[in-house]
């Protein structure tokens, strides 16, 4: 029976790192008829060249699992920036005092925070139509970033944030 305890507990705590995801799209395009895709040609992410190398091997593999495939005269173009920024973590130790007596209660407590900041990255994924240069879908994904993460931790990071993202192409009406 622990164990069902502490594997609930290590679900919870990985779950909140999970990365989060936000879509929006032209409910008038239609996607059925989308079969190729390229990079935007003045793609500037933000990120580091081996970092946006990551990124672009990460999303080739979901955009071939997506039935898309890589093409000079693409049907759509994506572009992807990044933000980079640091938040305080949620984090919080409680500690109260209270006291009672005579039907009256009193307490006092606080919240003191535990964690320190944590850096965030978020990545914005434009698909645009290459004929009529309209943006038709987006996704905003944000995740906690490990910059002193190796190489492949990295590339695992990569791979979770753009299967996140993609995740809401083609979009559900």
């Amino acid at each position: 029976m622990k164990i069902f305890k502490y594997l609930f507990l290590l679900i919870f705590i990985a779950s909140c790192n999970a990365p989060q995801a936000v879509y929006d799209y032209d409910e008038q395009a239609n996607f059925s008829t989308y079969r190729s895709y390229g990079i935007y040609p003045d793609l500037r992410t933000g990120l580091s060249q081996l970092d946006e190398r990551r990124l672009i091997e990460s999303i080739d593999r979901a955009m071939r699992s997506k039935q898309l495939s890589a093409s000079e005269d693409p049907d759509l173009l994506l572009n992807i920036y990044s933000e980079e920024f640091r938040k305080e973590s949620d984090s919080r130790l409680g500690i109260g005092v209270g006291g009672t007596g005579r039907n009256v209660g009193v307490g006092v407590s606080g919240g003191i925070p535990i964690g320190g900041t944590e850096t965030y990255l978020r990545l914005t994924f434009d698909l645009i139509d290459a004929n009529t240069n309209a943006l038709v879908w987006q996704a905003v994904v944000e995740s906690v970033f490990d910059l002193d993460a190796s190489p492949e931790m990295r590339q695992q990071k990569f791979d979770a944030i753009v299967e996140k993202a993609l995740k809401g192409y083609p979009p559900k009406r």
